[in-house]
């Protein structure tokens, strides 16, 4: 059966021209599942589609044609030149859902040539990326040293955390926690299963009053205030100065300050050590996977004798794959982001002399949490979009939605990893079997 994206091969050759629909034909594989409407009037898809996409304008069929897979897409999408239709920006998860069997690719030489044609030679030219898109990894390393200097990954950070404690507000609640839930069942709400989370680590860490406790990476400090708040002497490091500023006011305000401290530092440049504990919640996906020997060497560091460090990140379901995140991740949310299977994190932690104790998979607590901070959004959109501005509110929802679907089927998943650092007599400190409640 001849498709017509063989068809555009021939009409390259021929000088035929392309409508917007048969042009976006051109860049799929397989049928397309959802309405498909552009400014020329052409259409693709099924009509009676709940879901659909309309290309505005030219800039718009620029971004899908010259960027590879759903780079183009979501350039577009957060410019403003493709709408959806059928969901809210603040939760396309129902779209994507719909949509996920598609496979973009980039056109080929002669079917770029017939797009030129079809457009206009003048609307093909370069156009720059949406503001909210960070550069190419190559130029980063131009720009702001190699991946995972202290000063790349302190702006990697800035990118990603430093977007507005407001609208992080908006979008994760008062828990102002953003990493994954750990939920007892699903009646269970985002507040309660955030609170059961930190409870989790405390527990896994059998930290008690007059402990001492690392948490790096730690964010807006709910680990921390979490614990401070049971009698540990807790310090957290965050590269986000809008995070340590915000988790200073609420140590205060909260009476914690004589046992809890944010930083705004590197955690490399934390002096102390001997902790009682190390709890990492949602860093690991920043370090790079070849750093990974140095980070848990630096946990076992400033770890005591018998001390135990919890890590918990997301992962890959295997440990085949390439590390870089897809495109648009690491253009819109988390540039410089790596992600790698449990099997190597555990090889990784083994490696350097510490123990690992237990390990458990909470990925579909992560689509739970996603849901909920994508329902957040949509509730607070129009106060989110007066915040930050419409492109950025989208790119919010367009990822964590795209989280979601991609938890919920297995492509990437949650796991926490505990372990404890032995001493010279290489002794077993803890209870022969789990002491916390699930």
């Amino acid at each position: 059966m001849t498709t017509f994206k063989d068809r555009s091969d021939v009409f390259a050759e021929l000088g035929t021209k392309l409508t917007i629909a048969e042009i976006f034909e051109t860049m799929i594989d397989g049928e397309m599942p959802i309405r498909f409407t552009a400014y020329d009037g052409s259409s693709t898809g099924p009509a009676d589609s709940k879901f659909g996409l309309e290309i505005r304008n030219p800039r718009g069929v620029n971004y899908v044609a010259t960027a590879p897979g759903d780079l183009g897409m979501a350039r577009a999408y957060i410019a403003g030149d493709m709408v959806t239709e059928g969901v809210h920006p603040g939760n396309p998860y129902e779209l994507l859902k719909a949509m996920s069997g598609m496979k973009f690719h980039r056109p080929t030489a002669l079917q770029l040539v017939t797009i030129a044609r079809s457009l206009g030679w003048e609307l093909m030219k370069p156009v720059p990326p949406p503001p909210q898109e960070a550069m190419p990894r190559w130029r980063r390393i131009a720009l702001e040293g190699l991946r995972h200097s202290k000063t790349r990954d302190a702006e990697a950070i800035h990118h990603h955390y430093d977007v507005s404690n407001t609208f992080y507000e908006y979008v994760l609640g008062p828990s102002m926690t953003y990493t994954c839930a750990a939920y007892e069942n699903e009646e269970m709400t985002l507040e309660e299963a955030q609170e059961n989370k930190y409870r989790l680590v405390f527990d896994k860490l059998r930290l008690k009053p007059g402990d001492r406790l690392l948490d790096i990476g730690c964010g807006w400090g709910g680990m921390v205030r979490y614990a401070a708040k049971r009698g540990v002497q807790v310090i957290g490091a965050t590269l986000s100065a809008e995070q340590a500023e915000w988790a200073q006011t609420k140590i205060a305000e909260e009476g914690l300050s004589d046992l809890a401290e944010v930083r705004h530092s590197d955690y490399r440049d934390v002096p102390e050590g001997d902790f009682d504990a190390v709890s990492s919640i949602g860093l690991t996906e920043h370090i790079g996977v070849a750093n990974y020997p140095a980070y848990f060497g630096y946990i076992q560091s400033k770890l005591r004798d018998g001390g135990l460090f919890l890590n918990h990140c997301i992962t890959r379901p295997d440990n085949t794959r390439s590390t870089k995140a897809g495109d648009f991740i690491d253009r819109y949310v988390f540039p410089d982001g790596e992600l790698i299977g449990s099997g190597r994190i555990i090889s990784d932690i083994q490696n350097t002399g510490l123990e690992v104790l237990h390990e458990e998979n909470l990925r579909q607590h992560y689509a739970l949490t996603l849901a909920e901070w994508c329902n957040n959004l949509v509730k607070n959109w129009d106060a989110a979009v007066a915040e930050v501005g419409e492109g950025t509110a989208k790119v919010w929802g367009l990822y964590m939605a795209g989280c979601q679907l991609g938890f919920e089927r297995n492509v990437v998943q949650l796991h926490q990893v505990l372990g404890v650092k032995l001493g010279p007599n290489q002794e077993w400190t803890v209870p022969l079997r789990p002491w916390w409640k699930p």
